[in-house]
């Protein structure tokens, strides 16, 4: 094929540049797999390959050495119309190995087959020891400028906008386990700085296990399957994670979290985030301050019951990955706040009798308010998922001006931990000139070399001082904005291993977490407990978790110890006197619907109604998705789910408009949910979809005939559930439903 001018790329781009505007300017229901229309036929004419999809991005074309090359984001993609080697040879066939003829044996002279099997025999790297389990998106951030008299981080200046790259996952599954799992999960950013990479890497719960890093293999290897049978995959509900957590109680604080609501997020777009340490920030006049980073959701924190978490194991295991991504695909861009809690930075390094250097302590938002400082919106989805969110490298030490550490002993040997295990993940040290990793700000680093080298260095001597190469590179000073690190005063003391005393508070806040929750949340975290107690072998394991209880609350304690038949015992220390903390609740607030689901039964009539109700859902911001006892189309609107395949779990909110008897595939025999006990005239499948619901404490609306189907479930007239005269007004008071998430009063209590 003939090089195309330049002129064609330029008017490619922006065609393509054109299209994806308008793409996204038109509602529709995420999920499409490719950016084209494919036909019934194989297509036989040669094409260039097709572009991304509207919502696709990928890592900005620059070199090594982080300079832009003005390439379109589509130079690192596959080229032209033609099958070739990886040296650009074109290829007649790739179905068919060369032999010594039909039948003989494979020649060792095949060079296509060999490269082609070399590269798939290694196409899996090392997947990570945790955070295995992942998914990442790219967006942009931009700084308000109100922490401009704190830091002389420029990418905090007032409008400043930063592209970013953000990696979510959960701890303890491997890459092949289910998503909505009882874990802690993990929020890394990475600021692609203009002053150099900005990596915050953090986790959904303010806390850790440890406070020392020397413990992390300890904890991890305790959370992890049993080493004999990798078994249990992906959860904490077993001996072994029990055990550590009951002997080293400074987990106890973070082992609360998990058992809360916090364990099991609705997705990725409802989770707070923190950096969990306390960092320095040192401003243009040399001043320092503490500071605590959040991540504030603009949808709120919102929470999956458990027997959600469980269905959608089964149902969906991709289930968040796939709410991320649509929700982009949706144009339901997932957005959050990030925010500081600042602090004097004192020589004592506490606040309101507070240890900062503690990770295993939080400070409630009550005493140190978060203060926004910019603005973070994800809006484009990998473009290959293994290039962008398998390769990125986070660092915490990739600190720009303005940003520092502190001896808080866990982040100190997090500082180590995350460039040694890059070395054996990928492959070699060049691991940031991998595109995805590449920095944004000018490259000299006199480093050379190694696997994977993709900079092609020149000049003769890579050190310092040198004259032969003029004398650079030269260091920088504070009026070129150089890093500082803060010189902090090190107290003179003797070489030990201990911690202060501080840090031998295990309970208090842990108990502050427990007073903090809504009576409906302490009756999820008691059946939490209950559960993964409940699947623990050993009964001293049981006993001695208790006895952690009984020291954090005794109705906590007392109701876990009547679930595992054990008695519960007495507290070993006064209980801690603690105000509690409501930022700590989820419930209590009203939050944006966007991109939530709303699933519409529907029939073959009342179509003008659906139809009215479909605009509405898109014009809110959400994705409506219709439920029809077949595939296909029901009159001119497209069916995405059909009573088969459809479950509670995908919805955040039910519409009714029909009450349609059981459709022709309604057989126990060819579908379980079929076999639902319910009223004749409903399909059980509607039946189980609407007790689901129910049960889950989400917002019901009906009208019409839809409305049949709430009095032959027996749930009309319960809280939450709503008949209409018509479909947009059914929506109208489902909306306002779904503002606090869930029917809260539905959930029944008994912890108080």
């Amino acid at each position: 094929m003939e090089s195309r001018k330049p002129t064609e790329v330029i008017k490619d781009v922006v065609e393509t540049a054109a299209s994806k505007v308008t793409d996204a300017l038109t509602p529709k229901v995420p999920g499409a797999p490719g950016s084209g229309t494919p036909t019934v036929e194989e297509p036989t004419a040669p094409r260039d390959p097709l572009p991304p999809k509207s919502e696709q991005g990928t890592p900005d074309t620059r070199l090594p050495t982080g300079s832009e090359t003005g390439a379109p984001p589509t130079a690192n993609a596959q080229q032209g119309a033609y099958l070739t080697t990886s040296q650009g040879a074109r290829l007649r066939d790739t179905d068919h190995s060369l032999k010594a003829g039909p039948r003989g044996p494979v020649l060792m002279q095949d060079h296509h087959f060999r490269e082609k099997i070399m590269h798939f025999d290694h196409e899996r790297i090392p997947e990570r020891v945790v955070h295995a389990r992942g998914a990442g998106a790219h967006g942009m951030f931009t700084a308000y400028g109100t922490a401009e008299a704190v830091t002389r981080a420029g990418f905090l200046k007032k409008g400043k906008e930063t592209p970013v790259f953000v990696r979510f996952s959960t701890v303890l599954g491997s890459r092949g386990s289910a998503d909505t799992v009882r874990d802690t999960r993990g929020f890394a950013t990475k600021f692609y700085t203009d002053e150099g990479t900005f990596d915050l890497v953090g986790n959904n719960m303010p806390v850790f296990f440890i406070q020392d890093a020397i413990k992390f293999p300890d904890i991890i290897h305790a959370a992890k399957w049993h080493p004999d049978r990798e078994i249990p995959q992906a959860q904490s509900a077993h001996d072994t994670f029990w055990d550590f957590v009951s002997l080293h109680t400074e987990a106890q604080h973070h082992a609360i979290w998990n058992m809360s609501d916090r364990g099991i997020p609705r997705s990725y777009r409802h989770m707070e985030g923190f950096g969990v340490h306390t960092f320095r920030l040192v401003n243009n006049a040399g001043e320092t301050v503490l500071v605590k980073f959040h991540w504030k959701p603009k949808l709120g924190v919102h929470s999956l019951t458990w027997e959600e978490a469980q269905i959608t194991n089964g149902v969906d295991p991709d289930f968040h990955r796939r709410d991320l991504y649509d929700a982009i695909e949706a144009g339901a861009f997932p957005e959050w706040e990030l925010g500081l809690q600042i602090f004097p930075d004192t020589p004592d390094e506490t606040f309101a009798g507070i240890d900062l250097l503690d990770p295993t302590k939080i400070v409630p938002e009550e005493l140190a308010p978060v203060q926004p400082v910019g603005r973070l919106v994800l809006n484009r989805t990998p473009t290959n998922f293994f290039a962008e969110s398998e390769q990125v490298a986070f660092h915490l030490g990739n600190l720009p001006p303005g940003i520092d550490v502190t001896n808080d002993p866990l982040l100190q040997g997090r500082l180590f931990s995350y460039l040694d295990t890059q070395l054996t993940r990928l492959a070699g040290p060049n691991f940031s000139q991998i595109p995805i990793n590449r920095p944004h700000a000018p490259v000299n680093d006199m480093l050379r070399d190694g696997f994977h080298q993709h900079a092609v260095h020149g000049g003769v001597a890579p050190y310092r001082p040198n004259s032969l190469d003029g004398g650079n590179p030269f260091t920088a000073g504070d009026a070129e904005n150089a890093f500082l690190d803060v010189p902090v005063v090190v107290a003179e003391a003797p070489k030990i291993r201990e911690n202060p005393v501080s840090f031998d508070d295990h309970f208090s806040q842990t108990r502050l977490f427990w007073l903090s929750m809504s009576p409906v949340e302490q009756e999820h975290i008691i059946r939490a407990y209950t559960f993964e107690l409940g699947k623990c072998y050993e009964q001293a394991i049981k006993e001695r978790q208790l006895q952690c209880l009984a020291n954090i609350d005794p109705v906590l304690c007392a109701q876990v110890a009547t679930g595992l038949g054990l008695p519960a015992p007495e507290p070993t220390r006064p209980l801690a006197d603690v105000a509690p903390s409501p930022a700590l609740s989820q419930v209590g607030q009203e939050w944006p619907a966007d991109g939530r689901i709303v699933g519409i039964v529907v029939g073959e009539d009342g179509l003008d109604d659906v139809r009215s109700v479909r605009t509405a859902i898109f014009g809110a911001g959400m994705v409506p998705l219709l439920i029809a006892p077949h595939g296909g189309m029901v009159g001119d609107l497209p069916v995405q789910r059909t009573f088969a395949t459809a479950r509670s779990v995908e919805f955040d909110a039910l519409l009714l408009a029909t009450a349609p008897p059981p459709a022709p595939d309604a057989l126990p025999a060819r579908d379980d949910k079929a076999g639902a006990p319910g009223p004749a005239a409903l399909d059980p499948r509607v039946t189980l979809l609407i007790d689901e619901c129910w049960r889950h404490a989400k917002a019901i609306g009906a009208w019409g005939t839809g409305t049949a189907a709430l009095a032959s479930t027996g749930v009309a007239g319960t809280p939450g559930v709503v008949s209409a005269d018509s479909g947009t007004a059914a929506l109208t008071e489902v909306q306002q439903l779904m503002a606090t998430h869930r029917v809260w009063q539905r959930f029944p209590t008994a912890a108080a």
